[in-house]
């Protein structure tokens, strides 16, 4: 058996055909019809490293800690498979894995390639200023200076790192498709933004007119700093690139397809999370209500064990921790306890909702039906801790404000009797401030659009959604501090 997963970054539902989205992506139409199409998927962890320590440890990481390293108590799916005869490559161009606060992610694989570029990547040297366009729009951060740098040295589509790592991906594929027992995870950061492109006039035969200052990052704000032509530069550029990642995708399919893979290798596609173009008044992530826009995600599955469920749909509850066990369970291998995620299947599972958020930000539930987001209660922000043996955040180490008073506290239930440093957080992590937003609920079935906030006007339910987030806290092993802070004492 083998499998092969293809896990984009930030890949918008919204624009894909199978969920009423762009019509001319004949990758992803492909793939609707050779795999199991999940209508109720969602993230567990934001953003992009709590998201893939889900991927490997099956468990959700928001509750305990903001975004860092697999722990030294973690069971990792990769490894976990190397360990037990099956090959494991991973190639990416995702920066984040070659940081401080993700480090420990790429070595647990046999092998792993690595593209370099994206996102102000401190990747190409140089002393003198980069010529950036005058007036240009972006997140000016402190990658900003490198992203102009590393721009200068691409100068065609074969000169990114989305090219070069599905070239290398298609290499692994044809090199090693007669072996079995192997997995094979091609993670491409695009769609992610910035959303820079060079132009080719045989891929590209678009152009939306756009006549105002260079726009091609947007920044995590309400959409109202930008005028109504850039929200929809941002989309027409979001969209070509989504386009380009499709043709990638569409490459996989074309090899599976010469070498007759669909019978005995399993094919998952996904994301972390989505974005918001101006949808609910908000550009970006984080910062926001986790509207579904950004936490209800696609999700693709070939199994080669129940091939006639390809062209299906699947409508319960599934979640980002689901993909872990479900490629223990191909190998043969067994799940461990402290999984908390189910294998995928096209039968329904027993799951009785799910959670899911950023660390210090809302916490969020959903049966299928509603999504309730509730905030912290306590306008201090106090009882706010990350409980961890890799203090590390995103681009450092933890300061030593941080790490002056932590202490070393019992073992968690998760934690394999391992004490773990208990740090406050001095904030909350990764620039949220979804704590100030107050509570919101929604009703999926009559207001998809999640339009219509119903906390004021419902109040069985929202104690119903209550009651359903604090069963999923226990069964999450949720601190007691998480009850107070947010009002669930």
């Amino acid at each position: 058996m083998r499998a092969i997963a293809v896990f984009f970054d930030t890949l918008n539902a919204r624009f894909l055909p199978p969920y009423g989205g762009l019509d001319n992506l004949e990758g992803f139409e492909r793939l609707t019809a050779n795999s199991m199409v999940f209508d109720n998927h969602y993230v567990g962890s934001l953003p992009c490293m709590p998201a893939r320590r889900e991927l490997h440890t099956g468990r959700y990481n928001f509750l305990h800690r903001s975004w860092g390293p697999i722990e030294p108590f973690d069971d990792s799916v990769p490894q976990m498979l190397k360990e037990n005869g099956v090959y494991t490559h991973l190639i990416s161009d995702h920066a984040h894995y070659w940081e401080d606060g993700g480090g420990t992610y790429h070595t647990r694989y046999s092998t792993w390639e690595g593209f370099r570029g994206q996102e102000g990547d401190m990747y190409k040297g140089q002393v003198a200023d980069p010529d950036i366009p005058e007036g240009a729009l972006g997140r000016v951060k402190h990658s900003w200076r490198q992203e102009w740098v590393n721009r200068s040295y691409i100068e065609s589509f074969k000169d990114t790192s989305l090219y070069k790592l599905f070239e290398a991906g298609l290499e692994f594929i044809e090199t090693n498709h007669d072996q079995d027992n192997w997995f094979l995870q091609i993670e491409p950061f695009d769609p992610h933004e910035p959303y820079f492109l060079p132009f080719d006039e045989e891929e590209d035969d678009e152009d939306d007119g756009y006549e105002g200052p260079f726009f091609d990052w947007p920044d995590y704000v309400p959409s109202d700093q930008y005028t109504e032509e850039q929200v929809a530069h941002a989309r027409f550029l979001y969209r070509r690139l989504m386009k380009r990642c499709d043709r990638q995708l569409k490459k996989v399919l074309d090899m599976m397809d010469k070498y007759n893979m669909w019978e005995d290798t399993m094919l998952i596609v996904s994301t972390d999370h989505g974005f918001l173009l101006g949808e609910h008044g908000w550009m970006g992530k984080n910062r926001m209500p986790l509207y579904n826009d950004i936490a209800k995600i696609p999700l693709f599955v070939h199994d080669p064990r129940t091939p006639e469920h390809d062209g299906k749909r699947v409508t319960h509850l599934t979640q980002t921790i689901d993909i872990a066990p479900t490629l223990l369970e191909l190998f043969g291998l067994e799940i461990p306890a402290t999984f908390q995620g189910l294998p995928l299947t096209y039968e329904p599972n027993d799951r009785k909702g799910g959670l899911f958020g950023l660390h210090g930000g809302h916490i969020n539930v959903t049966d299928g039906r509603y999504v309730y987001m509730r905030a912290p209660v306590d306008p201090e922000d106090r009882n706010l801790f990350n409980y961890t043996l890799m203090p590390t955040h995103i681009y450092a180490r933890f300061s030593v404000e941080e790490l002056q008073d932590m202490e070393l506290v019992d073992p968690l239930p998760f934690t394999k009797g391992c004490k773990v440093l208990k740090i406050r957080a001095l904030r909350p992590s990764h620039n949220t401030y979804q704590h100030t937003l107050g509570d919101f609920l929604f009703d999926l079935e009559a207001d998809d659009g999640q339009q219509s906030n119903l906390i004021e006007t419902h109040p069985e339910v929202v104690k119903q959604m209550q009651s359903l987030m604090v069963t999923l806290l226990k069964e999450s092993d949720a601190m007691e501090e998480t009850y107070e802070r947010y009002g669930l004492a």
